[in-house]
This record gives C-alpha cells, sequence and structure tokens, in this order.
C-alpha cells in the first residue's frame, strides 16, 4: 500500500470495534476526605492508654472536626491500645464522621475499594472480553484486581489486564 492509498482511507479504530470493555479499579476509590485519629496522641509516657485520662480528652475533644469525612482510627507506635480505646472514640466519632475505620490510609483504601467492587452487577459481563486498567493516577491495591478477577471470571468470556491497546491475557473461557 503507498501513501496516497492510506491518505484515502479512513482510519479504523480498531480497539474501539473490538467489543473491549475496560473497567477502572480507580473508579471504585472511596469518595471523601480522610482524617486520622492516631491514638499514639493520648498514651502515657508514649506506652500505656490510662482509662480515665482517655475518657476525659475523648469527652472533650472536638468530633464536629470529622463531620462528613473518613475517620481512620489507629496507633502509629509500637503500643498495645485496649479494644475498649477503639469502641470509646467509635462511639463519639460515629455520629460525625462518614465512616469510622480502625486502620490506617492504606487499609481504609484496600477496605473501601473491596467493599465497592461487591457492587458490581456480575451479569452484565456475562460472555464479555474485559479489560481491567492497569496505570493509573492512583495506587489501587493488589487485592482488588484479584478480587474483582476472582468475580468476573465465571461469567467473561475473557480477562486482561492494562489497557485496551497492550493488554496481558488473564484468563480466557475455553471454546465448548
Amino acid at each position: 500500500m503507498n501513501i496516497q492509498d492510506m491518505e484515502n482511507k479512513p482510519l479504523v479504530n480498531r480497539v474501539a470495534q473490538s467489543g473491549l470493555i475496560t473497567l477502572n479499579l480507580e473508579d471504585h476509590y472511596p469518595k471523601g476526605e480522610l482524617a486520622a485519629f492516631d491514638l499514639k496522641e493520648y498514651l502515657f509516657k508514649g506506652l500505656i492508654l490510662r482509662e480515665k485520662e482517655f475518657r476525659k480528652v475523648i469527652k472533650e475533644h472536638d468530633w464536629d472536626q470529622y463531620r462528613n469525612k473518613n475517620l481512620l482510627v489507629f496507633c502509629s507506635t509500637d503500643a498495645i491500645i485496649p479494644l475498649w480505646a477503639y469502641m470509646l472514640v467509635a462511639s463519639h466519632a460515629a455520629p460525625f464522621a462518614a465512616e469510622v475505620f480502625q486502620g490506617n490510609r492504606e487499609e481504609f483504601i484496600k477496605y473501601a475499594i473491596l467493599q465497592s467492587l461487591k457492587e458490581i452487577e456480575v451479569a452484565e459481563f456475562e460472555g464479555k472480553r474485559l479489560v481491567i486498567k492497569g496505570c493509573g493516577d492512583k495506587a489501587v491495591p493488589a487485592a482488588a484486581y484479584l478480587s474483582v478477577t476472582k468475580m468476573l471470571r465465571p461469567v467473561a468470556q475473557s480477562i486482561m489486564y492494562g489497557e485496551p491497546c497492550s493488554t496481558v491475557p488473564v484468563f480466557k473461557k475455553p471454546k465448548q
């Protein structure tokens, strides 16, 4: 084919015509602002949590600052935190925060994405060729890729990883 023939021939987007459906796991990222509540700040001598003092601080704490935020409750030091401490924080924060979660940012993102993936209507992907989008602007935990593959494998015709123009085959339903 010469250059003149190429100029007269319309461009065809073969990716668009392929019938591939792209799933972007970034779409399942948690919504809303994250706020941290580090129990380290309330430890006596950086070691233990004293119930009486902690109850006083919790009662006087400005919980309104967490209004409609995802509150992450954790201890960034290697202290042993009694379980009732998390319960006390939750009982005070719940009326204000959108979510009260025990763990750090990475743990919350993983949890929130996995919860969101449970909302996928798997039947919509029956017999479809799927690409689970790879690179993006946000770090998506490996657990999300594992979970979505496990969910969609029973119904999908094929599952690939990456971008529609450059994919890594993951699963292909055997021909019957």
